[in-house]
């Protein structure tokens, strides 16, 4: 509970520093515990000044600085002069910036010191501040081993402090400094980390605005995908390419790392992909464009992409693909329900070798087959004893998903799931789901 009005007119009554330990002992863990709850900056400072106000007897108070400043230029902050408040941090504008005088020799002199006749010089700048005053106790703030604030508290009677509570003073004053420029940094820090939530979460909705918005409705080939980033924006790919004669070509990649970066690469990637002229056919072809547009431009700072690129067919069935570096696609035969990798037609990732080779691999598909191609978010999430969850679980998931591929792709991200305890992903996750009909 607060200090009782009671103890704090007794306090003041005899002074704090006569006052018995027990009451100076309640008085100052109160304060503590109250400093240790505000969140505002100014008001911790407009409280806490009313509250050492009423134990350490004064008639005037000035804060300066000269943070941002150089000599001899500062700023009054706080003046016991002024009919109104002014927020420091956030009415910057607002301060009276002096030069020179008496307060300028004080704050670049950085000493805490202590004058019991003041007597200043016709036309000082801190006149009106300090006008009517004879006593001053001048204590220093100290930031990074310089004194960027100071206090100035004033008497008006000659001979009003004694020196000997200067040491205290100054180190409840920076003790308290500290605390106040804590809450100052907290409160920037969550501007700063709002600010580029937004911001992310700006570049999030961009990226996912290039993704399909809706899958492509085939008589031969249903789909399903499911996409999942580990931040606000993220580096996987997918993508669907309409061809002459009812054709599709499929893409899936991965940008190295993940999120806004991975994510801008993943931009990138998708520009490229969009602007080859003619049909992004064969899937050498594709894959030759992207990687060396990204060579000659985008990855010069060791940044790649790891892509499946496949035309599949429906009149006969045949998927012909190439592959930089990517994870080879899972296909789970209709005919026997065997699971093999496509991992036919291998390369470097994009944007590595401007002078890499790709080649075409036709696989022929059968009614049934189900096609499921993956980032590496899914087989490298890890359980709490890093342990990863591998091609074999991945195989396994395939193997019992059901015969359609909504059910294959809601029980795999569902075993995902389960196997890192529902745990948000470390990388992004992509799953995309195609059954041969």
């Amino acid at each position: 509970m607060l200090y009782s009005l009671s103890m704090t007119n007794s306090i003041a009554a005899e002074g704090l520093h006569k006052a018995p330990w027990p009451k100076r002992l309640e008085f100052f863990v109160e304060t503590m515990r109250w400093m240790s709850s505000e969140t505002d900056p100014q008001r911790m400072v407009r409280n806490y000044g009313a509250r050492m106000g009423e134990f350490f007897s004064r008639d005037g108070l000035i804060s300066l600085s000269r943070r941002d400043l150089t000599s001899p230029f500062y700023r009054v902050t706080r003046s016991h002069t002024w009919t109104h408040e002014v927020n420091p941090w956030k009415q910057k504008i607002q301060l009276p910036t002096l030069d020179r005088g008496i307060m300028g020799e004080w704050i670049y002199g950085e000493q805490a010191i202590v004058v019991n006749d003041l007597k200043l010089v016709d036309g000082d700048p801190g006149e009106e501040f300090l006008k009517g005053m004879r006593s001053v106790m001048v204590v220093p703030q100290f930031d990074n081993g310089h004194a960027l604030n100071m206090v100035v508290i004033l008497k008006k009677q000659a001979n009003g402090f004694d020196p000997e509570q200067l040491p205290e003073q100054v180190w409840i004053a920076n003790l308290f400094g500290r605390a106040t420029h804590n809450l100052v940094l907290k409160d920037q820090l969550q501007q700063a980390y709002d600010l580029l939530d937004r911001e992310l979460k700006v570049v999030g909705d961009i990226q996912r605005s290039m993704l399909p918005k809706n899958l492509p409705e085939l008589k031969s080939l249903d789909l399903a995908v499911d996409y999942r980033t580990s931040a606000r924006a993220g580096g996987d790919y997918y993508d669907f390419f309409e061809l002459p004669d009812g054709r599709i070509g499929i893409m899936i990649a991965d940008v190295a790392g993940h999120g806004t970066p991975a994510a801008v690469l993943m931009a990138v990637t998708h520009s490229i992909a969009h602007t080859l002229s003619g049909e992004p056919e064969p899937a050498s072809q594709l894959l030759q464009f992207v990687n060396r547009h990204l060579c000659a431009r985008y990855t010069t700072n060791g940044a790649f992409v790891t892509a499946f690129y496949g035309v599949y067919d429906p009149r006969t069935h045949a998927l012909t693909y190439s592959r930089a570096g990517h994870c080879p696609p899972r296909l789970r035969s209709g005919r026997d329900g065997q699971i093999i990798a496509l991992d036919q037609a291998v390369s470097l990732p994009l944007g590595i070798d401007a002078d890499e080779r790709f080649e075409d691999y036709e696989h022929q598909l059968e009614a049934g087959d189900i096609l499921v191609f993956y980032t590496d978010g899914i087989i490298e999430a890890r359980d709490s004893t890093n342990e990863l969850f591998g091609v074999e679980r991945l195989d396994r998931a395939i193997a019992r998903g059901g015969d359609n591929v909504e059910s294959i792709l809601r029980s795999t991200m569902l075993q995902v799931e389960d196997f890192t305890n529902g745990a948000a992903p470390v990388d992004d996750e992509t799953l995309l789901v195609a059954k041969v009909m």
